[in-house]
């Protein structure tokens, strides 16, 4: 049995860290903010975490009250896990936490994995809802032939889901680093055009939209030197 290792402190941050601060346990909730999974379907969506530490961790969430394991009513289905009504509370903080790690996440590593639900979560993540008040389009990315998300914008409101929509104002096919540049304001949509590293499909204005719409803030630089006050 998996016994839960405790800070000794009377502290609410300390509690949310033996809940889930554990490695793995976040990425799992991740998994978890954007809709029921399989057993088999976490692991696919985390190809490099062991089967007994995925076990241990959805046993440790579920005995926090944070995930539950459900039957699904079809006959075909199997048994699934959820956030429960207190485990999706976080799924504001997990988009806090995760556009305050983009801003130092610089560019993929050679061997990192980018799966369909991280590239959905980064949309959420940098979505700038001020921008898209009275804005209404559809964007596809078409990150690799096997991963292509939409998301649709509705006066401020986001929807993102996996696949293809037949309705898209605007297809993005970005190869390399481009649409990162693009996002975190490294480079402007005519400049990432002109590169030849970013395609799309529709109008151009469009994607100049997009820049404004999903947003990664840069970090503050350091002070260099000591600081005295």
């Amino acid at each position: 049995m998996t016994t839960t290792r405790t800070y000794g402190q009377f502290c609410g941050l300390a509690r949310a860290l033996e809940i889930v601060g554990e490695r793995w346990s976040l990425l799992v909730i991740r998994d978890l903010v954007l809709g029921p999974k399989g057993y088999r379907d976490l692991l696919r969506g985390l190809p490099r975490i062991p089967a007994s530490i995925l076990s241990s961790r959805l046993n440790e969430l579920e005995k926090a009250g944070v995930v539950r394991r459900r039957v699904l009513p079809q006959l075909d289905a199997g048994l699934v896990y959820e956030l429960t009504e207190y485990g999706s509370e976080l799924d504001h903080i997990l988009l806090d936490l995760a556009l305050w790690g983009a801003r130092s996440l610089g560019y993929p590593e050679a061997g990192a994995v980018f799966t369909t639900d991280a590239a959905i979560l980064a949309m959420y993540t940098t979505f700038q809802e001020e921008a898209a008040q009275g804005v209404s389009l559809t964007y596809v990315l078409r990150h690799s032939d096997s991963l292509v998300i939409h998301a649709m914008v509705d006066d401020g409101a986001l929807k993102v889901g996996a696949g293809d929509h037949p309705a898209a104002d605007l297809v993005i096919q970005p190869q390399g680093p481009e649409l990162i540049d693009l996002i975190n304001g490294k480079v402007t949509a005519a400049e990432a055009m002109a590169s030849g590293r970013l395609r799309i499909e529709g109008e151009f204005e469009h994607l100049e939209l997009f820049t404004r719409l999903f947003r990664i803030p840069p970090k503050p630089e350091p002070a260099e030197g000591i600081s005295f006050f």
